[in-house]
């Protein structure tokens, strides 16, 4: 990278670039040290990276890590600035429902998880018969989380996460994450070299973080090694056992898309809205046939990923578990939806009329700060539309005489800048 092309990155990254070439008689640590301090940016810990580095090891070495791993994995081990760099990074744009779906759940990748799913038939029913989850729902979460094993990530896990622990920001999980990463390596399941990943650490075809490996992982195969890279079964029995662990109801589905009747109390749809399936149907839910929902002895929670004019869905425990997995209602809808895609079930039937165009994230940040300006609390204003926010926005609509579904669209915020100009 030329000092040109650097610039046009900002000065971070020239920072970066200005320390590597002027001090080529420190070590790449030192160096990059000295990058992250004159960058501005201030992502790193006050401590010299060299002494965090050897009170990191006193620690593992008091967690029973030999100083053979230690040695085998931080040997010239330094902070990735590609790693702080993606850490940063925020989207642009928030995604809307429809477009985070379309993008997970597609013809090719239905396609693909109902070839592999008949591929591994076998193998993913003796893991349903031990521990109740059902075949299409580990293919769907392997489609979701790495396109079926393409997308294993690239980074060396531990380099990336002593970066992270080595970083302010979420200093103290991914110091725990770095800890857990080194006992998996002495236990010999994996070579720090072949323990790649993600980013922020995240590894194998199902994408476990390592205290997720360390509490779920499973030696399927016997060889003693959890083998989450290479190994399938030990991936799907591992994926199986944290959903179990995490409490999956092997009787129930995930949830269905149902219909809402006109005056359906919106405030109703959250996911802390918990009613039996009786209760709903009182309420005049109904299945998308317009039929009557199932008469099983079950909870279930009304959400609304799109606003009131799209899709309704009505979601039971496991797609509660799903978001302990991942806690995103967009992600959780997009695994159960392939998984019935994958078992032959029909697509989403209503509501893709109510796409439009994404609010930015310096939108919901002039949303957000619109709202406690107006007296509801919409949380700090950092561009990302959580409960708070949605909770804020409910209270705003039902005010205003609007449908109360707690979504971020842009009519609302034309709304509150109208407003906001009046008072001007």
């Amino acid at each position: 990278m030329t000092l040109l092309s650097a610039t046009k990155r900002g000065g971070f990254v020239l920072a970066i670039s200005v320390a590597l070439l002027l001090a080529p008689w420190q070590g790449r640590a030192q160096a990059m040290e000295e990058a992250g301090k004159n960058s501005g940016s201030e992502p790193f810990s006050e401590q010299p990276f060299l002494e965090w580095l050897e009170t990191l090891r006193k620690e593992a070495r008091g967690k029973g890590i030999s100083d053979a791993t230690l040695d085998a994995a931080l040997r010239d081990i330094a902070p990735d600035m590609r790693v702080i760099e993606l850490d940063r990074r925020q989207p642009e744009f928030i995604q809307t429902f429809w477009t985070y779906l379309n993008q997970r759940v597609n013809d090719e990748r239905i396609r693909r998880g109902q070839a592999l799913l008949a591929k591994h038939r076998d193998l993913l029913d003796k893991i349903h018969a031990e521990y109740g989850v059902s075949p299409r729902y580990l293919v769907a979460f392997w489609g979701l989380e790495t396109n079926f094993g393409d997308n294993l990530g690239s980074f060396r896990v531990i380099d990336a996460l002593a970066t992270l622990a080595y970083d302010q920001r979420r200093a103290r999980f991914f110091r725990m994450q770095l800890l857990d990463a080194l006992q998996i390596i002495e236990e010999g399941h994996i070579s720090p070299d072949a323990m790649t990943g993600s980013w922020a650490g995240a590894m194998g075809h199902m994408q476990f973080i390592p205290s997720t490996f360390i509490g779920h992982a499973v030696d399927y195969t016997g060889d003693g090694r959890k083998d989450i890279w290479s190994s399938l079964p030990d991936s799907f029995s591992s994926a199986a056992n944290f959903l179990s662990n995490l409490g999956w109801r092997p009787v129930e589905t995930w949830g269905r898309e149902v219909r809402l009747p006109p005056d359906f109390d919106l405030m109703l749809a959250t996911m802390s809205s918990k009613k039996s399936l009786a209760e709903w149907s009182a309420l005049g839910v109904r299945r998308t046939d317009g039929l009557a929902l199932s008469e099983m002895d079950m909870e279930g929670s009304i959400v609304l990923p799109q606003g009131h004019k799209g899709p309704a869905f009505l979601v039971c425990d496991n797609f509660r578990v799903i978001m302990r997995w991942n806690r995103s209602i967009n992600y959780a809808i997009s695994v159960g939806h392939l998984a019935d895609r994958i078992a032959g079930l029909p697509q989403i039937a209503s509501g893709r009329d109510a796409a439009h165009e994404p609010l930015s994230r310096g939108e919901i940040e002039e949303l957000q700060q619109l709202l406690n300006r107006f007296g509801f609390d919409a949380g700090p204003a950092d561009g990302l539309p959580g409960p708070r926010t949605q909770a804020a926005i409910r209270a705003f609509q039902k005010e205003q005489s609007l449908p109360p579904d707690g979504y971020p669209e842009p009519a609302l915020l034309k709304r509150l800048r109208a407003m906001a100009t009046k008072l001007s």
